[in-house]
């Protein structure tokens, strides 16, 4: 894991390169040692065979494909620049360290970097930087059209060559979702051909197997993955104990990366993803239903049969090129699929919340994205693109309610079904032009402006001006500053067209009539940091931020469905500071984050029939917090590599509480969960060959802690953290 290096990017990639190339410097005098052996015993053996150690056509082609394959990704990013921002970068070493290894959820890795927040699965896992969602993911530099369910349960780790976090002031090219970029590289560029399958068996039931296959044939390369699992555990447990009930989960995804090298500066990629998630939502025993249904005795509160569907997929087909010397480009085609399907228990929802709703979101999207790079000179590097995207929303409510007077009580035992359909189609268009300016050796200025219209529930529009500057102050210390003005659109597949006159004098009837258009957030950010090398192994980090936002975006969940409904307060404050080191030598790694965060708001400007009139009057005269805000947060983790087979690793998370109460005015008590990982290879011979093995303990102290407690602005269930568990993994990695 690697913060700020002298390039704005992480000291310990640098280190990694180092290391690696001291790798290949003493293998190559190894291999100079065994050719020098190896002539020795030519010159007296008879000469009818041909050296074994003479490179074969077949690889000789292989290294030319690798080494024009590695010239164009240094082209890609070239077209992915992040001066003056904040960066956090996980190679696929970093995440193998991990108690869980390449098996964590991406969401998971993210929450090892600073500024990171821990959640429940269905709010989205994490937050950053005091945001709700406002992640953007990319793979390859192109960017992922927002989905209904979120990408990160939909994305592998397994997938990734390198995961990279960027925050603060982004250059001018990244636009709508600004909290934080996900960035991803795949390991499509892998020059040899093999693959791996594993099998990871745990506590709750939890049973995953996943495979990958990886290779190239002449000028094409593929890599892909594929993942099963089964849990008893799908979302957080509502209660404290350690089984939750009725909470399996079946959870299907599936990635691929193709590249075809056209020429010695073309290539065409294709990559495309496929998930497929079925949850049950957990029970809470002991409840007593609220209403009463005609000739239908009382269902007990542990035998609810609630359940919920997740699908995503998405394609991304990349043609990238040069034109001349100086100019590199990317122009990509994407289509992104999704949808959320909530089933309710007829008879449980029915007689325990006043309504059981069928709800079905779906979503679609398609569009393309062109990046431009010209160096004009030394001095000067311009940047331009494009971004279009047209998308359709739709939303099926079917919801079954009881009569009821004015004041919310059942005044018939006899439901009625009301149908609250609606569709949202819409469009996005953005456009940027930045100057990567060199002004001496020791200070880059990059400056640059976006043009940005959404065409949704509204029609809005913002020019951007970015700025961000980079200055070496001496060796091994590097500032980095920088200022962006942010345009975020609603996200269109959460926002809730919901009637409200539809539900007047029914059981399912809203605590306001009053439902304004979602709106674009719009704010100033400023971001200062420095990064410190205090030697080739170890380094440190300071990063601190401020965003003033009007119509600050949030998300909640509004009645029993996991699904959440954006909406807008009039005004945002968020801010923070961040602490980071990383530790790297041969066999011992170590990374620790300390972060802390406000993020408050005033003032329900949209959505406002979610929320009761006491609470709409608070927070129309109050800063709140956030629901999401955490004041505290701090993650660490140690790794050492006993020998070639043996390695050890343990990290520990804290969070001071998420906010909870009427309107957020108080919060829940910390948490702490700390977890080990023994990693080990075994060489079992025969068929079998070399076997990894590692045994994961997460949260191995047993701390009963709560995520959320059901209480609080825009909040639903109450969730509890993880129980103690204990996982195995067996992992038998092949080539071809």
């Amino acid at each position: 894991m690697n913060k700020h290096s002298l390039r704005a990017r992480p000291r310990t990639l640098a280190i990694a390169v180092a290391a690696t190339c001291a790798a290949f410097a003493l293998a190559a005098r190894a291999d100079e040692s065994a050719a020098a052996s190896a002539e020795a015993a030519q010159a007296e053996a008879p000469a009818a065979s041909a050296d074994p150690s003479t490179p074969t056509v077949d690889q000789l082609s292989r290294v030319e494909v690798a080494s024009k394959r590695s010239k164009l990704d240094e082209a890609r990013n070239q077209l992915s620049p992040d001066t003056g921002s904040s960066v956090y970068s996980f190679s696929d070493a970093d995440i193998a360290k991990l108690p869980l290894g390449d098996a964590t959820p991406l969401n998971q890795v993210l929450l090892r970097a600073p500024g990171v927040v821990q959640d429940s699965f269905a709010a989205g896992g994490v937050h950053v930087r005091g945001d709700h969602g406002n992640l953007q993911y990319r793979i390859e530099g192109v960017a992922l059209p927002d989905a209904v369910s979120g990408f990160a349960s939909a994305l592998d780790a397994r997938f990734a060559r390198q995961v990279s976090l960027l925050t603060g002031a982004l250059p001018a090219q990244y636009g709508y979702r600004t909290a934080g970029v996900v960035d991803i590289h795949t390991k499509g560029d892998l020059d040899e051909d093999g693959g791996s399958v594993s099998v990871t068996g745990g506590s709750l039931g939890h049973r995953e197997a996943a495979a990958s296959l990886f290779g190239s044939s002449g000028n094409l390369s593929w890599y892909v993955v594929g993942s099963q699992l089964q849990t008893d555990e799908g979302i957080e447990n509502p209660t404290a104990s350690k089984k939750p009930l009725h909470d399996d989960s079946k959870q299907q995804r599936g990635l691929a990366y193709l590249s075809y090298l056209l020429d010695d500066d073309s290539q065409i990629s294709l990559f495309a993803g496929v998930t497929n998630n079925r949850f049950q939502i957990p029970d809470v025993p002991g409840q007593s239903p609220t209403y009463t249904l005609a000739n239908t005795p009382p269902l007990d509160s542990s035998d609810i049969d609630a359940n919920q569907r997740e699908r995503m997929g998405f394609q991304v087909l990349a043609f990238q090129s040069k034109i001349g010397a100086k100019t590199d480009y990317q122009i990509a085609f994407f289509n992104r699929t999704s949808d959320v399907h909530y089933l309710p228990d007829p008879v449980g929802d029915l007689t325990y919340s006043g309504v059981a709703a069928d709800i079905l979101r779906s979503n679609s999207a398609h569009g393309l994205q062109f990046d431009l790079t010209h160096r004009l000179n030394p001095q000067h590097t311009i940047r331009a693109g494009l971004f279009a995207q047209r998308e359709v929303g739709y939303t099926g409510n079917a919801s079954t309610v009881f009569p009821a007077d004015a004041d919310g009580n059942q005044t018939s035992t006899t439901p009625i079904t009301i149908d609250d359909n609606s569709r949202l189609a819409g469009s996005t268009l953005g456009a940027y032009l930045q100057d990567e300016w060199k002004l001496n050796e020791r200070t880059t200025i990059n400056y640059g402006l976006r043009a940005d219209r959404v065409d949704t529930v509204t029609a809005e529009s913002q020019l951007s001006p970015r700025l961000g500057v980079v200055y070496d102050l001496a060796k091994g210390t590097r500032l980095h500053a920088g200022y962006a003005r942010y345009f975020t659109p609603p996200p269109s597949e959460k926002i809730d067209q919901t009637s409200v006159a539809k539900f007047l004098g029914t059981t399912n009837a809203l605590p306001s009539d009053a439902n304004t258009a979602v709106r674009s957030e719009r704010s100033n950010y400023y971001d200062v940091g420095v990064a410190q090398e205090i030697d080739d192994r170890w380094t440190l980090g300071v990063d601190a931020y401020w965003r003033d936002v009007r119509h600050l975006q949030d998300e909640g969940q509004f009645g029993s469905a996991f699904v959440f409904s954006a909406f807008n307060y009039s005004q945002g404050r968020i801010g923070g500071l961040e602490l980071s080191t990383t530790y790297k030598n041969k066999s011992l790694t170590g990374y620790a984050n300390v972060a802390v965060s406000t993020a408050r708001a005033r003032g329900i400007e949209t959505g406002q029939f979610n929320f009761a009139a006491d609470e709409l009057a608070y927070i129309a005269s109050h800063w709140v917090h956030l629901d999401h805000e955490e004041t505290v947060s701090a993650s660490t983790g140690l790794s050492w590599r006993y020998d070639a087979t043996t390695q050890f690793s343990g990290d520990v998370l804290y969070g001071s509480g998420l906010r909870n109460g009427f309107a957020n005015t108080t919060h829940l008590p910390s948490h702490t969960s700390v977890n080990f990982s023994v990693e080990k290879g075994f060489d079992l011979g025969g068929a079998f060959g070399k076997i990894d093995t590692r045994v994961a303990l997460l949260n191995a102290f047993d701390r009963v802690y709560e995520l959320r407690d059901g209480s609080g602005i825009s909040v639903g269930a109450p969730q509890f953290g993880q129980r103690r568990s204990v996982y195995l993994t067996l992992t038998k990695n092949f080539s071809l």
